[in-house]
């Protein structure tokens, strides 16, 4: 069953930078102007209040309370002034033609999705290089002709709604797809006709972190949603979500409440139909905790109720297929690195579980149930391995990748005989293979043609010691022939949290940073799912500070093994990865030569008060606990700006859409690090609109966005552009 984590905080990954339209906004701001020639930018007046909240005893003045109402005429009017000053900041810089114009041209390739198999059809999305969205293919064979299914361009003009997930009925009559409206997390579902191309009646609102599983029948789906919210949508917080059945043909007031839990408001629930149309999996979740219950329906027999086969919440535990009763499961349950175990639901009991796969050496990440064996993804050092198994666990063998990157998909049903898969490094665009499960043989389906040579480059990785003595590894990536003369402008991207590993993949706005002669390092934190459940734990709650030192570390070891500076070194994350940036950057702000926080939680003490926040205390803890408060307190970057201190170069990035990690976060940390900053260095903030925290993002708003961060970075780093032409004059190369 697909993993929920991605959607309730996510992480935006170590490869693709979002990005906004930056063309959307201009200014003649005398102050902006002025800032490009060297002078001290003037920022917009925030109005500070008597705020104080006490925790346990600890008064907490918040004296921005006031930004967190996204919707005030006082805090649009603050938006408006601070874009007035960011963009044509940005604009200014000579080397942003060039920047953007580089980043679009390598853009601009076939981009082709993973292809997936049902009802007798194969289905993949499509991008022919710049389109806003991507659209929907179906083909009713390999070697038949493609057809356009749905194409989200035609939803706006803007490219700001978006589709995500898709689910084909058993039958492959119908395609159930989900519509996001500016980057939000609310999803509507809506019904299409695969033969006709046509939007049936029904329509589904106010769901949200689900997906669609259809009945054997082909005749309705399960679906999750919450109540409308009573407040603001983006910002009201989500609690008692429900599991439904929506039957094809009635309106969504009439749609069957199959699970709910009024007793415990934070559960969600993830319906999936088993492949033999038998049973619905009930994955039920906590918040962002691995911990998890998985319940069951046989629909055989629908009255008799739902089934609680693991209810202790000890564990992980992610549905992989079933033989009838006997349940194929992977688990952490004594295994950290995680393991596969078997279960017949007619003998429930734990003395009667067989271990099926056993814990490895590896992370095994991702089990999948095709051609009657059993594909396993593993993570060793943070890259992907791939072995196979017979159903009864003996072991036939591994697949073969062609190099040191990642490797992801290998879905379908047991009783297919081929699947598919994309492989990735930092230097090699995804290609996607058809692996046949009978002859073990895989063959490339599609590869894109991106004017990139890998050989140009290397990739090494490397291991460095964190402050308590934690073995920690980090990629490197850059043009061959570069020189340690701690002189190369470095990128240094991190996130450390939420079980969420980093992996080698491909990026086309990284492409153009090496191209420019930048190093790009991503460093593999605690409190990251690379090395199983142990590893994660030992960055989460109390020990949350290990995932800060694990960063700072590794920018002190770029700078000891002479790749490069401080004034050189830029850090960079997103989401979870934009705490740390924000914690480093407070902690730390002499190590860094400049920071690109991305919409990141910034207010520790009050991340739970809006939409999904409150699920991130599995990894975060509370202020309602005193020992986690003082933990919160102690790095929470908003908290721990100081007055005079001279911090880095800075560009703060967020949305005004994003109800995952609300803006209020960037809002009130921009605002107090713009009026405690002790020396002439940037302060900015970027706050894009019709966007959200990056997922659906229209592709011009992504190069927009990339383009703008590396421009920053030309000018804070000192990078060696040429100011009249734009073109980038090579340095460090033999």
């Amino acid at each position: 069953m697909k993993s929920r984590f991605l959607v309730l905080f996510a992480a935006a990954g170590a490869g693709l930078v979002m990005a906004g339209c930056a063309n959307s906004h201009s200014s003649s701001s005398p102050q902006a102007r002025s800032a490009n020639l060297g002078e001290r930018l003037v920022y917009p007046d925030a109005k500070k209040v008597a705020h104080t909240d006490t925790y346990h005893g600890t008064a907490v003045s918040d004296p921005y309370r006031w930004l967190e109402d996204g919707e005030s005429i006082e805090t649009r009017e603050w938006i408006e002034r601070e874009n007035e000053i960011s963009f044509p900041y940005l604009e200014n810089i000579p080397a942003r033609e060039f920047v953007t114009n580089r980043m679009t041209e390598l853009w601009d390739y076939e981009k082709f999705g993973m292809p997936w198999k049902k009802g007798g059809k194969y289905f993949y999305t499509f991008n022919d290089g710049l389109m806003p969205q991507s659209q929907l293919y179906v083909m009713n064979s390999l070697n038949s002709e493609p057809r356009l299914l749905l194409d989200p361009n035609t939803l706006s003009d803007d490219g700001t709604i978006s589709t995500g997930g898709y689910s084909v009925s058993p039958n492959g009559q119908y395609l159930a797809y989900s519509v996001s409206d500016g980057g939000s997390d609310w999803r509507q579902w809506r019904v299409r006709d695969i033969t006709t191309g046509e939007d049936l009646d029904d329509l589904i609102e106010w769901s949200k972190f689900s997906g669609a599983s259809w009945t054997a029948d082909s005749q309705g789906f399960f679906y999750s949603r919450y109540d409308e919210p009573m407040g603001a949508e983006l910002q009201s917080q989500n609690f008692f979500q429900k599991l439904y059945y929506h039957r094809l043909g009635t309106p969504q007031s009439d749609d069957r409440l199959v699970y709910e839990r009024p007793d415990h408001k934070n559960w969600g629930f993830g319906g999936a139909v088993t492949d033999d149309g038998r049973y619905l999996i009930i994955n039920v979740w906590e918040g962002t905790s691995r911990k998890n219950g998985l319940f069951y329906l046989d629909l055989a027999s629908p009255d008799s109720g739902v089934v609680e086969l693991l209810s202790a919440f000890d564990a992980s535990y992610g549905f992989i297929d079933n033989d009838g009763p006997l349940f194929w499961i992977k688990t952490d349950l004594d295994a950290p690195k995680s393991r596969v175990i078997s279960i017949n639901i007619n003998q429930p009991e734990k003395r009667f579980w067989k271990e099926v796969i056993p814990e490895s050496q590896e992370t095994l990440v991702g089990v999948n149930a095709v051609g009657e064996q059993f594909i396993a993804s593993y993570l060793k050092d943070a890259a992907t391995q791939v072995q196979r198994y017979s159903l009864d666990g003996a072991s036939l063998g591994a697949i073969r990748l062609p190099g040191l990157g990642s490797a992801g998909g290998f879905s379908g049903e047991r009783d297919y005989t081929e699947t598919f898969y994309s492989y990735s490094s930092y230097t090699t665009p995804p290609t996607i293979f058809r692996y046949d499960t009978v002859s073990g043989q895989s063959d490339v389906f599609r590869q894109p043609d991106v004017n990139v040579n890998p050989n140009d480059y290397v990739t090494r990785q490397v291991f460095y010691t964190s402050k308590d003595g934690a073995r920690i590894p980090m990629f490197i990536t850059h043009k061959k022939g570069l020189r340690r003369d701690g002189k190369n402008p470095t990128l240094l991207y991190g996130y450390g949290g939420f079980n969420i590993p980093l992996t080698p993949g491909f990026s086309v706005s990284r492409m153009v940073w090496m191209e420019m002669g930048g190093i790009y390092a991503v460093a593999n934190l605690r409190g990251g799912g690379e090395y199983g459940e142990e590893w994660h734990q030992a960055g989460t709650k109390l020990q949350k500070q290990n995932v800060f030192d694990d960063f700072i570390a590794a920018a002190e070891w770029l700078i000891d093994a002479g790749y490069t500076s401080t004034p050189k070194l830029a850090i960079q994350g997103r989401s979870n990865g934009g705490l740390l940036v924000g914690a480093a950057m407070t902690q730390r702000p002499d190590l860094f030569g400049a920071c690109l926080p991305g919409v990141g939680v910034m207010d520790m003490l009050r991340f739970e008060k809006f939409t999904i926040g409150w699920a991130w205390a599995s990894d975060y803890g509370t202020v309602e606990n005193p020992e986690e408060f003082q933990a919160l307190y102690a790095y929470s970057p908003y908290h721990n700006i100081k007055k005079g201190v001279c911090y880095p170069p800075t560009l703060i990035i967020t949305a005004d859409r994003d109800d995952r990690v609300v803006p209020a976060h960037s809002f009130k940390f921009a605002a107090r690090l713009q009026e405690a900053q002790g020396c002439d260095n940037p302060i900015l903030i970027r706050i894009e609109t019709r966007a959200g925290h990056g997922g659906g993002k229209p592709t011009e708003k992504i190069i927009e966005e990339a383009s703008d961060e590396y421009t920053f970075l030309v000018k804070a780093l000192k990078m060696d552009v040429g100011a009249s032409t734009g073109a980038y004059a090579e340095v460090n190369e033999d």
